[in-house]
């Protein structure tokens, strides 16, 4: 498979970009894709066959119950993360290995409505959370521990948006390329 091929099946809506500046219409679409990332990716994968769970999104990618465990874990972590945020000042936040975590037990083997029941509830309580940001509290940031890179809320909140737009579009690519 080209480089090129290989690049857009795993980056198939290209990498994150922070727009300049981060305006209220992108923050009322990025939360409108957190709100109904879960129903939307339940809607899709549900109706699959266990084989068609074991399918890898991409040569060397994860399975799609990989995946679909990884966004619940990765969520999971984002809401964490802002909850750090908002309660301290710029806390160093402690990141995963998130290959290592695609290769435990739960992830190749659990059913996937745990991790889509668990998505739907992370997502409920952290839209909600969103929505009650004020514009000081959207400053607030964290520092990620690999290149001690800072992050707003406000863009992080962009980048989870990104994060299930992006491992959304995996599935949905693979479902088209294989007739699903």
């Amino acid at each position: 498979m080209e480089k090129e091929q290989l690049e857009q099946l795993r980056y198939p809506i290209g990498h994150y970009q922070i727009p300049e500046p981060i305006t209220q219409q992108n923050l009322d679409e990025w939360i409108a894709i957190l709100e109904y990332l879960p129903e939307r990716l339940a809607n899709m994968v549900n109706p699959l066959s266990e084989e068609q769970l074991e399918t890898p999104y991409r040569p060397d990618g994860w399975t799609v119950r990989q995946l679909i465990h990884h966004i619940s874990d990765s969520h999971h972590h984002s809401y964490i993360r802002f909850k750090w945020a908002l309660t301290e000042d710029n806390p160093l936040i402690k990141p995963y290995d998130e290959k290592a975590w695609a290769e435990l037990f739960d992830s190749k083997t659990a059913p996937i409505q745990m991790s889509l029941d668990h998505l739907k509830v992370v997502h409920a309580k952290l839209v909600h959370l969103l929505k009650g940001l004020t514009e000081e509290d959207l400053q607030c940031k964290f520092t990620h521990p690999d290149g001690n890179e800072e992050t707003t809320l406000k863009e992080n909140i962009g980048r989870y948006a990104w994060h299930g737009s992006h491992h959304f579009a995996h599935i949905k690519n693979l479902l088209e390329r294989q007739g699903w």
